[in-house]
């Protein structure tokens, strides 16, 4: 027998890390998240920013992209979208369009006896902001 899910009293802490989470576009580390939002609740520990990151991504209300740098980056945007990230900046930028073809998921599935619920794509590179620094640095 299945126990029910726990139900989780609000916290305006909570509230505030995926806010801040859904705010940006820059995928943040728990460590912007924490720097964000110390100023506004001084008894914020990193502690709590990680458990709380850690119960969203459970829930599905916002998503990891991955150890980046040697830290854990986080998406608020949980639609399916790819990722690129810069060998150089470290930067995490979204990629529209899709990738992967939903015929080709859907054959590989039944070909191999599995069932998919989701798939992720990450591109790794150098982005135009880094390869435009490399030409300049070139130029001089």
């Amino acid at each position: 027998m299945n126990s029910p899910e726990k139900k989780r009293n609000y916290s305006r802490k909570r509230e505030a890390i995926l806010k801040a989470v859904r705010s940006t576009t820059c995928h943040p580390t728990a460590d912007w998240v924490y720097q964000t939002l110390k100023p506004k609740f001084p008894d914020l520990s990193l502690g709590t920013v990680y458990r709380n990151l850690t119960q969203l991504r459970r829930d599905g209300a916002i998503i990891s992209i991955g150890d980046v740098n040697g830290q854990e980056r986080y998406d608020g945007n949980v639609r399916p979208h790819t990722h690129f990230v810069c060998s150089r900046c470290h930067s995490v930028l979204d990629i529209p369009g899709d990738f992967v073809d939903k015929e080709q998921t859907k054959a590989a599935a039944e070909k191999l006896g599995l069932e998919v619920y989701s798939c992720d794509l990450l591109l790794h590179g150098i982005c135009d902001k880094c390869l435009q620094e490399q030409k300049n640095e070139a130029n001089e």
